[in-house]
């Protein structure tokens, strides 16, 4: 049973696929990679989550992989950057990251790419590579890609965090706004707080990004690449742009939804006041013909003893709901 535990997690650990163009894609463990000839159409993806020195010594030798990029992986920087290392590069990340709703985490995510291999590196899961390594399982077309074409399209898979992070954060606020117009509902601050500060996270986390896109769509990135590689990547630099346009729209929804609120504790406000000044209206008719009767006059009715103060208590409670009623109909409160 350890055994069988050990190697479920070495699978975790690290996963290697071999997508064949001309043939069919198979699984391999690191330890195959050393005795793996990578061919014109193949395209081999190393995907390394929390793996260990002895893992990253294994898989560093049996692709050969720059020195540098290893001292890069040591780093453990979270910055987004990008650096070619000869004729590999290296870009890092950050994804999106299933928090508690609106409580979001970053994910770094590091791609070292070299001739048909990419190898990927993070510390926890990401789900969009689970999901494109399942859906691959069954074989694909992947191996006539190049490790370039590749990497734009793991990095389209990483925008597509902020794009469904922004959906979320859609959900979130028409939900909100259904909130606020629901005239129970008092408080809405603690929740426009919180959509403030996912708001800011988002642009933190995909603000620094945008050298990295920017580098990777100018021509003096890969000058040698095919004119497909470097349509790929001004593809995902506009992909970025749209992103980060969504992400800082994030803000005015905000702003939006706090006008909201602030419109309708006004109109709750008007019509408190509303109420209130009914309410003194009817009051102060009601002590000023209290106060007639309450002057020192030697009248008949003043003689009627209690007949006289009941029919002055019907008076006055007639004159109120005659008040209230006209009030409701013409929707003063």
């Amino acid at each position: 049973m350890a055994h069988r535990e050990n190697e479920t997690t070495a699978d975790r650990t690290c996963r290697a696929r071999l997508f064949d163009a001309q043939g069919a894609d198979r699984s391999l463990a690191c330890s195959d990679l050393a005795q793996l000839q990578l061919q014109d159409r193949h395209l081999l993806w190393v995907d390394l989550t929390g793996a260990d020195a002895a893992t990253l010594d294994e898989v560093w030798a049996a692709l050969a992989l720059p020195e540098q990029a290893r001292k890069e992986i040591r780093s453990a920087a979270t910055t987004p950057s990008l650096g070619k290392l000869g004729e590999s590069f290296l870009v890092r990340v950050v994804a999106v990251g299933g928090g508690d709703g609106l409580a979001l985490c970053g994910q770094v995510l590091t791609l070292v790419a070299l001739r048909n291999a990419v190898v990927s590196l993070h510390e926890e899961p990401i789900p969009f590579l689970d999901t494109l390594l399942a859906r691959e399982a069954a074989g694909s077309d992947i191996g006539g890609l190049s490790a370039e074409s590749f990497v734009a399209a793991l990095l389209d898979w990483h925008l597509a965090t902020y794009f469904g992070a922004v959906a979320d954060f859609e959900i979130a606020v028409e939900r909100l706004e259904v909130g606020i117009l629901d005239e129970r509902r008092r408080d809405s601050l603690p929740e426009l707080r919180r959509l403030r500060k996912a708001a800011s996270r988002l642009r933190r986390m995909l603000a620094p990004h945008r050298t990295v896109f920017s580098a990777l769509s100018r021509p003096d990135f890969r000058p040698s690449e095919s004119e497909e590689v470097n349509a790929h990547f001004a593809a995902l630099d506009t992909r970025y742009e749209r992103a980060m346009d969504m992400v800082e729209n994030t803000r005015d929804i905000v702003v939006g939804s706090f006008e909201l609120f602030s419109s309708q504790v006004a109109l709750q406000t008007n019509a408190s006041r509303r109420l209130l000044s009914f309410i003194a209206v009817v009051v102060g008719t009601l002590a000023v013909f209290a106060g007639i009767l309450g002057m020192n006059f030697d009248a008949p009715f003043f003689k009627t003893q209690a007949t006289g103060f009941w029919v002055a208590v019907t008076i006055m409670a007639a004159l109120a709901a005659t008040s209230i009623a006209v009030a409701r109909q013409r929707r003063w409160f």
